[in-house]
C-alpha cells in the first residue's frame, strides 16, 4: 500500500508539473498578433533607425536624442502609454551618473497595463545607443547592434497593443524598456535597477533582453534557423522550460546555448543589460545572434540584416512574452543567488 501511495503521489506531481508547463498560448488563437510582426515593417523601421541621420546614436549626443524621439513617436502613434504619465516617455539619467565626458541621457519607457495582475511586470529590453562616429568621420550605424533589438521591441509592443485592443490584453503588465549607455558599461539598465526602478524589482517577473538578433554568424551560415539563448536556466528552471516549449511548439529553431556555459570566455551573460536584472534575482533570457565581422564597425548597416530571421526571432520573443505575461502563476525562481 505504501508503494502505491508513493506512486500515486509521484504521478500527481508529474501531472501538476505538466499542467504548470502547459502552454497557455494554445488557449487563444494568437496567430493574428504573431503575424503582425513582419520583416517588411522591421526593415522599414531599421532603415530609418540605423541611418546616417542618427549619427551612430552615441550616448548623450545629438544622434541619440533623435533616436529616443523616433522610439517615442512610435509609441505615441500606436497609443501605447508611458508608465511615467502624460507625454513623458523618457527616464532622465543625469550626467553625474555617467563616467566623465558623457552627457546626460535617457531611457525610453512604454507599457501596457495588465488586466488581472497589473502590479506584476514583465520587462522586454534592448539598448538604444551605439558607438557613434569614428575618429575618421565614419558613422557606426549599429543596424544589428542594437538597432535590430530596438525595432523588434517596437513590433512586439505593437502586437501586444493590437491584442489589447481586441480585448486580449496581457494579465500582467509589460514594460518596453529601451536603455541607453549599454556600450559604455550598461549604464541605462543599471540606473533602472539600482537607482530608479519604475516598477518594484520584487514585482518584476522576468527580463527578456534583445541585443543583436538580425544577422547570421559564421557558425550558422549553412543553417541560419537559430538564435543563441543566454541565461534562461540561470535562475529559473521554469523559465527555461517555457522557452523551450514555445520554440518547439511554434518555431522549431535551433536554440544554441554555447554562450550560456559558465566557463564561456566571452562572458556574454555579464555583458548586456539583462545582467543588471539577473544580479537582482530576476530571471532573464538574452537573445543574441552572435558576433560577426561588422561588429562595432561602420559596416554594420541595415542592408546586411537577414530580415526573415529578424522576424522569426522577434515572433519567438513575442510568443514567449505572451506565455509569461498570461500564466496563472508567475514563474518560480528556484536558483536565487545571495
Amino acid at each position: 500500500m505504501k508503494k502505491i501511495l508513493i506512486l500515486l503521489s509521484f504521478l500527481s506531481l508529474q501531472f501538476c508539473t505538466a499542467q504548470d508547463n502547459a502552454l497557455i498560448s494554445t488557449e487563444k488563437d494568437i496567430t493574428k498578433y504573431v503575424n503582425s510582426i513582419t520583416s517588411e515593417e522591421l526593415k522599414e523601421a531599421l532603415y530609418v533607425y540605423a541611418s546616417d541621420e542618427f549619427e551612430g546614436r552615441r550616448t548623450g549626443e545629438p544622434g541619440q536624442k533623435k533616436a529616443i524621439e523616433f522610439i517615442k513617436e512610435h509609441y505615441v502613434n500606436d497609443h501605447i502609454l508611458s508608465p511615467l504619465g502624460n507625454d513623458d516617455y523618457f527616464q532622465e539619467i543625469p550626467e553625474s551618473f555617467f563616467k566623465a565626458g558623457i552627457k546626460a541621457s535617457e531611457n525610453v519607457v512604454a507599457y501596457i497595463k495588465g488586466t488581472e495582475k497589473p502590479d506584476e511586470v514583465l520587462i522586454i529590453s534592448a539598448h538604444l545607443d551605439h558607438i557613434g562616429i569614428s575618429n575618421d568621420g565614419q558613422i557606426n550605424n549599429g543596424a544589428d547592434d542594437d538597432g535590430s533589438g530596438t525595432v523588434a521591441i517596437l513590433e512586439i509592443a505593437e502586437a501586444f497593443k493590437e491584442a489589447a485592443n481586441d480585448g486580449h490584453g496581457p494579465k500582467r503588465s509589460i514594460l518596453f524598456l529601451h536603455v541607453t549607455g549599454e556600450e559604455l558599461g550598461l549604464y541605462g539598465s543599471r540606473y533602472y535597477t539600482d537607482v530608479d526602478p519604475i516598477f518594484p524589482l520584487k514585482n518584476t517577473i522576468a527580463d527578456l533582453n534583445i541585443d543583436m538578433i538580425g544577422r547570421i554568424d559564421p557558425k550558422h551560415t549553412e543553417n541560419p534557423n537559430y538564435v543563441y539563448l543566454i541565461g534562461s536556466d540561470k535562475l529559473s528552471t521554469e523559465l527555461h522550460n517555457i522557452s523551450e516549449a514555445v520554440n518547439k511548439k511554434y518555431y522549431d529553431m535551433e536554440l544554441d546555448y554555447t554562450y550560456n556555459d559558465d566557463n564561456d570566455p566571452n562572458r556574454f551573460y555579464y555583458r548586456s543589460d539583462h545582467y543588471n536584472f539577473a544580479k537582482n534575482n530576476i530571471p532573464v533570457i538574452f537573445y543574441f545572434n552572435g558576433t560577426h565581422a561588422d561588429y562595432h564597425k561602420p559596416s554594420d548597416t541595415p542592408d546586411k540584416i537577414n530580415y526573415d530571421m529578424l522576424e522569426k526571432r522577434a515572433r519567438l520573443i513575442f510568443t514567449t512574452a505572451w506565455e509569461l505575461a498570461n500564466r496563472d502563476k508567475r514563474i518560480v525562481v528556484n536558483k536565487a543567488t545571495d
